[in-house]
């Protein structure tokens, strides 16, 4: 089992290094191999060649890689504190409260005297202050409330108010904002400058170095939460620490790229499926290794075909996620 364990890791870094180089390698301006490679070790190549390969596609290729592993992530540990399949990183409503946040700033800054206070804020801001303020709702909830089912139905209740809240904007808004609006749903890991990969990275790996944190309680909580109490958990605990890792692994992402669907969902359990393990020692990094590959797969693919990053991964997330419920309706987490 180790030893299959090993090789598979192998293979996933293997094939995680690939889609990196054919990732920055794929774009409308063909480079060749030589340039490309010249580049990235600093050589003496043209000046627009190095701008291109380092300040646009390496920069997309790393955001790629960090998004697919801070959702894959979340997704994962999400799925293991509800004990429900088809949970994800964005099923506390990270999403709708981010959506809030840019739909105020693009949306509702110019019908409102918010406007000035709005724009030094920024997207990515706005973004990050919706999550927050939906967390901090969801925590406030979940000190009260013992059942984690209870908070899940609240979790969607908060996100349908949210998106209506949302539906108010986009109907009162401009034709401007309403388009920049529509763009940002869709997703995009292009939009990331190098600053922002800085303060993203810090971000994700901060959250992952959460979730590392929460591996115990996580593998525990797969057997219910009676049965982790018993094991010496704090519930309350725990819950806050993957409330928080989670804002900040979904939150980040999508203050920075926009809502980006199913690679949450659906990664957490091809690496189940890959691995034939619950334990999360070996699932949590498989993870990030499975998301990032398929966030540059995805990356690739939109590239090629010059479509939004959001429908590539809704395209292949939404076969997965239809196999998982034929496959067993009633999946243990």
């Amino acid at each position: 089992m180790h030893r299959r364990t090993d090789i598979l890791f192998i293979i996933l870094a293997t094939v995680s290094v690939c889609l990196l180089v054919a990732d920055i390698a794929t774009g409308p301006v063909h480079i060749d191999i030589s340039d490309i490679a010249c580049a990235l070790t600093g050589g003496d190549c043209p000046p627009e060649v190095s701008r291109i390969i380092i300040d646009i596609r390496l920069v997309k290729a790393l955001t790629a890689i960090i998004a697919g592993a801070a959702l894959s992530v979340s997704g994962l540990q999400m799925q293991t504190l509800f004990r429900n399949p088809l949970a994800g990183p964005y099923i506390l409503g990270i999403s709708s409260g981010a959506s809030l946040g840019v739909a105020l700033f693009i949306l509702g800054a110019p019908l409102s005297g918010i406007a000035g206070i709005m724009t030094s804020v920024g997207i990515a801001g706005a973004a990050w202050i919706g999550a927050g303020a939906i967390l901090a709702v969801i925590a406030a909830v979940s000190r009260r409330i013992k059942d984690i089912m209870v908070i899940l139905i609240l979790g969607i209740m908060f996100s349908s108010a949210v998106s209506a809240i949302v539906q108010i904007l986009q109907y009162l808004g401009n034709e401007q904002s309403l388009k920049a609006y529509v763009v940002w749903t869709m997703g995009s890991l292009g939009d990331v400058t190098g600053a922002e990969l800085s303060i993203m990275t810090v971000a994700v790996i901060s959250g992952t170095v959460i979730s590392v944190a929460g591996i115990k309680p996580l593998n525990t909580l797969i057997f219910g939460e009676e049965y982790a109490r018993t094991m010496g958990i704090n519930i309350l605990r725990t819950r806050m620490l993957l409330f928080v890792s989670t804002t900040l692994l979904a939150g980040t992402v999508t203050a920075f790229c926009g809502p980006i669907g199913f690679i949450g969902l659906a990664v957490p359990h091809v690496t189940r499926v890959m691995f034939a393990t619950a334990d999360h020692r070996i699932l949590l990094p498989a993870s990030i290794l499975t998301g990032s590959s398929t966030m540059l797969l995805c990356d690739i693919v939109s590239k090629s075909l010059t479509l939004p990053v959001n429908s590539i991964t809704a395209l292949l997330g939404i076969p997965i996620v239809v196999w998982i419920v034929l496959r067993n309706r009633s999946i243990a987490v």
